[in-house]
């Protein structure tokens, strides 16, 4: 999933970003708004972690959807 990709389907998928970053707050998925940087931030911001600890779980979690939306587009 490219960042256009996650922008275009940013608020499909807010709610498996509310499941693995539940400190998120609805404003800040408002804000980041599908933007790879600021989400990569605010995982920083609220769980107080360096931002390349920020950027390995970002990294993961859309690897993750990659494969997913990989998966599904084989059916």
């Amino acid at each position: 999933m490219n960042s256009d990709q996650l922008a275009g389907n940013w608020k499909q998928l807010t709610g498996s970003v509310k499941e693995k970053w539940g400190k998120l707050t609805d404003d800040d998925l408002t804000q980041i708004d599908g933007k790879r940087e600021k989400f990569v931030g605010k995982v920083q911001e609220r769980y107080g972690i360096a931002k390349e600890e920020a950027q390995k779980q970002v990294d993961a979690w859309y690897a993750t959807h990659e494969q997913k939306a990989h998966a599904a587009g084989k059916r």
